[in-house]
């Protein structure tokens, strides 16, 4: 899969350095997957919740942090929408970020 924006994921383990080794796991983890649909991503993740329009959310770090995706599985892109802490992530609506 080729994933777009590892600069938000970057970004964000610079503010909370304790995220850095699990983001970077999940970056090369992605960049290495071929998710055909949301069944791959369960076997892999099965804590990941699937959204609709494609979404993703993943717990990273114990479910301290959230990560939402949007994947494009024909064309094989990852674009992340959100990176956060599970306060931060309780804010927003992961179906529209």
């Amino acid at each position: 899969m080729r994933v777009v924006a590892k600069r938000t994921l970057r970004e964000f383990w610079s503010k909370h350095s304790i995220t850095e080794q699990a983001l970077k796991s999940w970056y090369q983890e992605a960049e290495h997957a071929n998710w055909e649909g949301p069944g791959d991503i369960k076997k892999a993740y099965p804590s990941a919740s699937i959204l609709e329009d494609n979404r993703v959310v993943f717990n990273i770090k114990g479910n301290h942090y959230r990560l939402i995706v949007k994947i494009n599985y024909a064309y094989k892109m990852v674009w992340i929408r959100f990176v956060g802490t599970h306060a931060m992530y309780d804010k927003i609506d992961a179906r529209t970020v």
